[in-house]
């Protein structure tokens, strides 16, 4: 099957980033993809509003998935996104949201918190408290993470050793001192840890790096976007997984117990 990932820079507005994820799915839909992965916390940035996204948070119910859903229902494409769920008064969930067909099909709230590099995003966001299921996309499993996840190995084990053969990321990567190189190098980390594929979609702007990247399970870069709005697709291959299982058995050479969730 063929993967996408979507970047662009998030406007204070959400009806504009609704119509720019609504004109992405219908470039990926017209180019053969079956799964999109776009960036996280899609409703609303400011950069002079460090905190608009949870203030500008939707029930999944709201106006913004609604149209998203709407286009959805044109296609089997599957779309994998983050949007701020309100939840106490003040607070919200970064949740994850996976859409086919005009419906969600799975949601995820993220488990880490982006508390680094000066940046407390609990002060107003609640953590998830369990792992997402697989979700299955043209006979792939797919594993659910969120940004900060990437830093942390074992989730995107214990995904795989539930059976995933790919794993996607919406991300809002922060800039800073050596921070792309953490993103390159923790990107193609997981795909050798996991030896899954890697489908990781970053938000562009003035504050974060977009970069985009697809890799495969022997941590090869396949597909990569700059820091301007983007759309790179590549092929997953069962082919390839099992090529490279076979020559790297990772996951069956493990001496440790899997990664005990929560």
């Amino acid at each position: 099957m063929f993967a996408a990932a979507g970047q662009f820079a998030v406007s204070p507005v959400w009806e504009e980033n609704a119509e720019t994820c609504v004109s992405l799915m219908s470039q990926a839909v017209k180019r053969g993809v079956s799964l999109l992965v776009l960036p996280e916390a899609l409703l609303a940035r400011d950069d002079a509003d460090p905190d608009l996204s949870v203030k500008s948070a939707q029930r999944l119910e709201g106006e913004f998935l609604q149209r998203l859903l709407q286009e959805s229902a044109n296609n089997t494409l599957t779309t994998i996104l983050t949007i701020h769920v309100p939840s106490l008064p003040g607070r919200a969930v970064n949740t994850l949201v996976a859409l086919r067909a005009g419906k969600i099909v799975a949601s995820y709230a993220k488990l880490h918190l982006y508390d680094a590099f000066s940046i407390q995003e609990s002060r107003n966001v609640d953590a998830g408290k369990a792992i997402a299921p697989l979700i299955e996309v043209e006979g792939f499993k797919v594993g659910l993470m969120t940004c900060y996840d990437l830093r942390f190995p074992e989730l995107s084990i214990a995904q795989a050793l539930h059976g995933a053969d790919v794993l996607v990321l919406p991300a809002a990567w922060v800039r800073g001192s050596l921070k792309e190189h953490h993103w390159s190098t923790l990107l193609a980390a997981r795909a050798l840890d996991t030896t899954c594929y890697m489908v990781a979609a970053g938000e562009c702007g003035n504050k974060n790096i977009g970069q985009s990247r697809i890799i495969d399970p022997f941590g090869v870069t396949v597909a990569a976007a700059a820091e301007c709005p983007a759309l790179i697709m590549a092929e997953i291959s069962a082919a390839r997984i099992r090529q490279v299982r076979a020559q790297l058995p990772v996951l069956r050479n493990r001496r440790f117990a899997p990664p005990q969730l929560l």
